[in-house]
């Protein structure tokens, strides 16, 4: 099969972190017998001329390379870039819903301007049924099939990751975008009033300087994502217990490094995050968090448990159940 891929996040030299969720399902769909091109944004900022030129990029491409299919990750702008493409090549179009897509559909111009694209695909994949049921809300009739992107289980190996930190145990890491949704303050102020252990937070954004100068806390910025497992291999507990979560790509990353996770009951976590592979909290309850972190801490590091579970969501298994819904919107010859 010829995929063609559009996406307004993908990895370069000078980005190497944006997107590359997405390297992992390319390479297995690749690794699978199918061909790949790639149609995409490779910068953060520039203005909205950047999904103009991802446009004529995408279609470009698809009289180039005549996919059987195009597959766009993100609603919108990929998704309508994906969609002239499709409609150039005459060929289906197949879209990924990520998360923070389709919270942009509570603004009336973008749930507009996102509508032809649902509308015009012949299937809509969300990574969760927790955001599947959002998305479907936006838009009556529509049925969404729900597959994650899975996660890179020779990448995430405990047997060849080495510690990259050396705190004092029990340790805590969270990783992602310091900000408001990701409830990094809620998860400061919980492992101060638990009065024992290291915290270390990995990844940047608007709230590093409330975080910074705590006790016990080390806030080490962005790291290149090939470093991401020697994180997880040194921290003992994994926490990511976000207001919401669409999928869960952090927590599902450390569970296959064999490390209990604290993860929020809000989003797609619970669809992962097994008995004895960790703690699902109420994001919103601050006396919940502390008991969640001290209920983990007790819980064994290294969890093999975790690694059984997240295996069940490796990539090329994940890979395989996308390329079978590719395949099933009518495309041709499977190469």
């Amino acid at each position: 099969m010829r995929i063609l891929l559009v996406t307004q996040m993908w990895p370069t030299p000078a980005e190497p972190d944006l997107g590359s969720f997405l390297l992992p399902l390319r390479r297995e769909l690749v690794a699978q017998g199918h061909a790949v091109e790639v149609a995409a944004i490779g910068q953060r900022g520039g203005g909205k001329a950047k999904y103009a030129r991802l446009t004529a990029d995408a279609v470009r491409e698809a009289r180039a390379f005549r996919p059987d299919v195009v597959f766009a990750h993100f609603l919108f702008p990929a998704g309508a870039a994906g969609l002239a493409a499709a409609r150039a090549a005459r060929v289906p179009l197949v879209v990924m819903a990520h998360g923070q897509d389709v919270a942009n559909l509570r603004r009336a111009p973008l749930r507009a301007a996102t509508r032809p694209v649902v509308r015009g695909a012949a299937a809509v994949i969300a990574n969760s049924r927790w955001l599947a049921t959002r998305l479907e809300a936006h838009y009556p009739g529509l049925e969404c099939e729900v597959c994650d992107l899975g996660v890179d289980l020779e990448q995430f190996d405990p047997a060849t990751a080495p510690a990259a930190w050396d705190g004092e145990h029990p340790r805590f890491l969270c990783v992602g975008s310091l900000i408001g949704r990701k409830n990094v303050i809620a998860l400061a102020d919980a492992f101060a009033q638990l009065g024992r252990g290291s915290l270390a937070f990995l990844g940047d954004g608007p709230l590093r300087g409330d975080l910074e100068g705590r006790r016990g806390v080390t806030v080490v910025g962005r790291v290149p994502h090939a470093d991401v497992p020697s994180w997880y291999a040194a921290c003992d507990v994994l926490c990511q217990p976000s207001l919401n979560e669409p999928f869960g790509l952090a927590t599902l990353e450390a569970m296959a490094m064999e490390r209990t996770v604290v993860a929020t009951c809000e989003g797609g976590p619970p669809e992962f995050v097994a008995p004895g592979t960790g703690i699902l909290v109420d994001p919103r309850n601050p006396s919940a968090l502390l008991a969640a972190l001290q209920r983990a801490a007790a819980m064994p590091s290294p969890n093999p448990a975790a690694r059984a579970a997240a295996a069940e969501h490796g990539v090329a298994r994940q890979a395989g159940r996308m390329a079978a819904i590719l395949a099933r919107t009518g495309t041709a010859n499977v190469s």
